[in-house]
């Protein structure tokens, strides 16, 4: 009992006294720091009943260890003790978080810890905490300050005057303040609600410690402010903020699912299975049935590739990005859905309601008049994935804003006197329809799609799902959504999904695979019969790209990493390649045999039609010369006899070059080049 009378003081002070805290301490006065972190579970070890108070009635206990530490440190290093007027106590590791949308009335003026995104920060301005007054007669007088506005003493301490004083700014106490808006985490949402928020104001060296994207855990003080109404005063209705006594950045680096001993030894169990990517395959998505080339691919953004820094600083990007065409019906936006779940920083969003600024980050003004960063999607899903359905029924203007981050993984802001860049290591599965409706095979990918090809060949892999009639696979269709329906539950995948989340944060934490002798050997290999393949004769298709090289050496990175590996092998490399064949002929850049044309992706254009369009417009221009102008009749005839293109190809030329501008028709039946051509 006799520790329940003990003043606080005294039992923060002997907390401190021990060999762990001074040590602490000393090194504190070293770096010229004014705060230390204790531990709650530490303190509650210590003194149970102190530990209780400090929830209870945070200010008073903090203050009293806060008036413990400075006492203390007058021990260590009294000269740096009375150098520093203010020394903080910070509190981390609360029992119980709690959410967002659980912060109310209850929970005023007690200590509180929870999880969030930072999605607004505000620049740092200085707060006045004691003000210098000085009146008429020249005497000063000091006032503590708190509250939103600036209080001038009530009367003078010399003279009694109770009007016309005078601020000294250079006399008075400032300390540095900023405002965050914290809010909710995807994957904390319940289905069908907006995300809540919660206003966070720093002090002093807190400042500055997340930026908007990152995700925090705050430990801090509920207050209620009142509102007010312009004119009319203070309401009944207050709004809830979070004085934070502690931000810890959470996830800086990497993923922020904390894996278990038990859980590690499962998953280093599941690694040694020689079927691993097939179980990973099958526990993505299992109740839709089918798709094995794209849940393989899908498999490979997970776990990614490793980034690379060059020796001039240029960083190479890890993360791999999937395209996936497909006609209505064909589960796209379920498989999205269920990425964005099991992914261990998921986030989904549809084109449709999709801005620039949604997507990447938006400049707003605040409360004040200045002007403040909020993060978007692509920036908040940092180091995940970002599920991007329905990309095609984006505006233009929007969707080039993807176009930076794909390939430089940042985001770049420059609006109302903010300059800033901004991480957004995100990979990006993104499905689209085709704009007839139907994907038809007689047109290239970008002319079935309405996206430009500058944006899609920043994909790695790009997969075409046609809704064709086959008697087997249907029936098998079939069989598979009447069982799902009929059991009345979810297909159980054979690795449960927060087992798969956890595995995932695991392998691209822990895991860095590099490529071996052999499977560099077999990728150079391939890239250069791909090369070879198209050279020779005029007029032959682009090859692929050291773009689609780089696309290899990710998924194949990707491939060992699903199973904890450290090294690519060869297998590996023949898995990437494959996978790269299938994508390529899905969208036709694969022609007859190994020739491939990537420009089909690269430019929408394959390189054969190009050669046929600047036929068409050198017969255009001989006519031109003749005549005046082209008639139609008389340019295909020379078209087929001096340039070999026949008519058929000549007249979807024509069109396509009339369409693009290239070409105009002055009159019914007649051509002329645009000036621009």
């Amino acid at each position: 009992m006799a520790r329940v009378t003990l003043d606080p003081r005294e039992r923060f002070q002997e907390l401190f006294a021990q060999d762990k805290y001074r040590a602490q301490l000393r090194n504190m006065a070293l770096n010229d720091e004014r705060s230390l972190t204790l531990d709650f579970l530490e303190l509650s070890i210590f003194d149970e009943d102190l530990a209780r108070s400090l929830l209870a009635r945070p200010e008073d206990y903090l203050q009293y260890a806060a008036s413990a530490l400075k006492a203390q440190m007058r021990y260590e290093d009294e000269q740096y003790a009375e150098a520093v007027e203010r020394f903080h106590v910070r509190i981390k590791g609360l029992p119980g978080k709690i959410s967002i949308r659980n912060l109310g009335a209850s929970h005023i003026e007690r200590l509180v810890a929870f999880d969030g995104i930072v999605v607004r920060a505000t620049p740092v301005k200085p707060l006045l905490v004691e003000a210098v007054f000085q009146c008429r007669c020249g005497a000063e007088n000091r006032v503590p300050q708190q509250g939103s506005f600036i209080r001038p003493p009530v009367k003078c301490e010399s003279c009694g005057r109770t009007t016309g004083f005078e601020l000294l700014p250079e006399k008075s106490k400032f300390i540095d303040y900023q405002e965050l808006r914290v809010q909710e985490r995807p994957e904390d949402l319940p289905p069908g609600q907006l995300p809540r928020y919660v206003e966070v104001y720093l002090e002093d060296d807190l400042v500055d410690r997340a930026r908007p994207g990152d995700r925090v855990t705050i430990t801090g003080i509920v207050r209620a402010r009142p509102e007010t109404l312009p004119g009319k005063g203070k309401l009944r209705t207050f709004n809830t903020m979070v004085e934070a006594v502690h931000v810890e950045v959470v996830g800086k680096e990497l993923e922020t699912i904390e894996v278990s001993l038990e859980d590690e030894k499962l998953i280093k169990e599941l690694a040694k299975d020689e079927f691993i990517h097939k179980r990973i395959m099958d526990s993505i998505a299992p109740s839709i049935y089918g798709y094995e080339d794209i849940k393989e691919a899908i498999m490979y953004l997970l776990f990614g590739g490793v980034p690379k820094v060059t020796p001039e600083g240029v960083t190479i990007r890890g993360d791999i990005h999937v395209l996936i065409v497909g006609d209505p019906g064909t589960a796209k936006s379920q498989l999205l859905r269920y990425v964005a779940k099991v992914s261990p920083r998921g986030l989904y969003t549809s084109g449709r309601g999709t801005t620039a600024a949604g997507l990447t980050a938006a400049v707003l003004r605040e409360k004040a008049g200045g002007m403040v960063l909020e993060a978007g999607a692509l920036v908040l899903a940092d180091k995940g994935v970002a599920a991007v359905d329905e990309i095609d029924k984006m505006r233009d203007e929007d969707r080039i804003a993807m176009h930076e981050m794909m390939e430089q993984q940042t985001v770049s802001v420059a609006k109302g006197g903010i300059v800033a860049t901004l991480n957004a290591r995100t990979s990006i599965l993104a499905a689209a329809n085709p704009k007839l409706g139907r994907y038809e095979d007689r047109l290239t990918v970008a002319e079935n799609i309405n996206i430009p090809p500058v944006i899609l060949s920043r994909f790695d892999l790009i997969f075409v799902e046609k809704d064709k009639p086959d008697k087997d696979l249907d029936q098998q269709l079939a069989d598979h959504i009447l069982n799902v329906h009929r059991r009345g539950g979810p297909v159980l995948p054979p690795i449960q999904p927060e087992i798969l989340r956890k595995y995932i944060s695991y392998a691209r934490s822990k895991v860095f695979p590099r490529l071996s002798e052999e499977a560099a050997e077999h990728l150079k290999r391939f890239y250069l019969k791909m090369r070879e393949a198209s050279q020779g004769a005029e007029g032959s298709p682009i090859a692929i790209t050291p773009r689609q090289l780089e696309a290899l050496i990710r998924i194949a990175e990707a491939r060992a990493r699903a199973a904890l590996r450290d090294v690519v092998t060869k297998e590996d490399a023949e898995a990437a390649i494959r996978i790269m064949r299938k994508s390529l002929q899905a969208v036709g850049a694969v022609q007859e045999g190994e020739i491939v044309d990537i420009d089909t992706v690269m430019t929408g254009k394959s390189a054969a039609f190009r050669d046929k369009l600047v036929s068409v417009i050198k017969a255009v221009e001989e006519l031109q010369r003749e005549y005046g102008e082209a008639e139609l009749e008389e340019l295909y005839r020379r078209l087929e006899e001096y340039y070999g293109v026949g008519r058929g190809d000549a007249e979807k030329i024509v069109k396509k070059a009339l369409q693009d501008g290239i070409l105009y028709s002055p009159r019914p039946g007649f051509l002329r080049k645009t000036g621009a051509a």
